[in-house]
């Protein structure tokens, strides 16, 4: 089914679902610069620390709450963000994990009976074991390895059965800060490095990243359009979680002996890891008519060759404050490595 053509970017008023994760928190930001009081975020009532414009503290589990909040504020469409990704924590506590990740969407699939209003859903691309050799499609049957991708799947589904007009979208690794300084991918490598302390990435969990800015801009024309079903929003390029802790640890200018490596064999049990998760996302670029994603890293210099890449600083040292601008920000057309380095 193909997405029709309007004239405005998403339905407003926008609910925005699970703020505290990092692509809920940086879609609010993105929906707000662009349609101000229309768009509001849900958190947990229990999560009070994070708090701003058009937050709001409450749980989904209350199916009342969250009804009458969508009549009062006559929501048009909700975008769910939602769930718990702590990997070691949803594997320790499964009751957790699965409260968190499909008992809430059960709720707020009741608290969404029979209302005009579109539902986009966050899923994630650790669904697949990654023993296939990546580059999956949709239609590659989900075999996850944790009791986080188990509940994950487990929302999927509850929403292709109940839901079947909404859409699905799975994402890999949003590149974007999160609330608490230290919760997304990039800001936990970052506080480690910072702190002088080491952090050990995997050579062979690979990923299929993408700037924040990229993946907003791609639900408000999912949350536009009348696409259902399941549809992957991964990155163009393929990097292994190593590869990442590379670039942080280079553009931020840290000691590169801090950066360490292993293989998933080598791990510890307990959470057990994905491998090679890459997502092949054609199937939103047809619907779309458009390459929806920039490579994250957005500049091939900063893409490692090796694994000394991280130790070559002969072109530039690298600097704490050009990791918001090199790999938060989505740079702009024609805009060269140069222009962030001499500014």
């Amino acid at each position: 089914m193909s997405l029709p053509i309007s004239n405005h970017p998403n339905p407003v008023p926008l609910l925005i679902a699970g703020v505290a994760g990092v692509a809920g928190l940086n879609a609010l930001n993105w929906f707000r610069s662009r349609h101000g009081e229309q768009v509001l975020g849900q958190r947990p009532a229990r999560n009070w620390p994070l708090r701003g414009p058009g937050i709001l503290g409450w749980d989904l589990e209350d199916v009342a709450s969250t009804r009458r909040m969508l009549l009062d504020k006559n929501i048009r469409a909700v975008l769910n963000c939602g769930g718990s990704c702590a990997l070691k924590s949803c594997e320790l506590d499964s009751q957790m994990a699965r409260r968190v990740n499909v008992q809430t969407v059960d709720r707020l699939l009741d608290a969404l009976e029979g209302l005009p209003i579109r539902l986009v859903h966050l899923s994630i691309d650790l669904v697949y074991s990654g023993t296939q050799g990546g580059n999956h499609v949709e239609s590659d049957p989900p075999d996850p390895v944790t009791v986080y991708g188990q509940t994950m799947v487990e929302a999927e589904q509850l929403i292709l059965s109940r839901r079947p007009d909404a859409c699905i979208g799975r994402i890999s690794l949003p590149m974007g800060v999160s609330f608490n300084g230290h919760a997304g991918a990039i800001d936990w490598i970052q506080a480690r490095f910072k702190q002088s302390k080491p952090a050990t990435l995997y050579y062979d969990e690979i990923r299929t990243p993408t700037y924040v800015e990229c993946l907003s801009e791609v639900c408000s024309e999912l949350l536009a359009g009348n696409y259902s079903g399941i549809l992957h929003l991964g990155g163009p390029r393929r990097l292994s979680l190593n590869e990442i802790a590379q670039i942080v640890n280079r553009v931020g200018g840290y000691d590169p002996d801090l950066l360490k490596g292993c293989y998933r064999i080598e791990a510890g049990p307990i959470p057990p890891r994905a491998g090679n998760v890459t997502m092949e996302s054609q199937r939103l670029a047809t619907l779309l008519q458009r390459q929806p994603f920039a490579p994250w890293p957005y500049f091939e210099e900063l893409v490692p060759t090796d694994r000394q890449w991280h130790y070559r600083r002969e072109r530039f040292s690298g600097a704490p404050h050009l990791i918001p601008k090199l790999l938060y920000e989505r740079p702009r057309p024609g805009q060269t490595l140069d222009d962030f380095l001499l500014a």
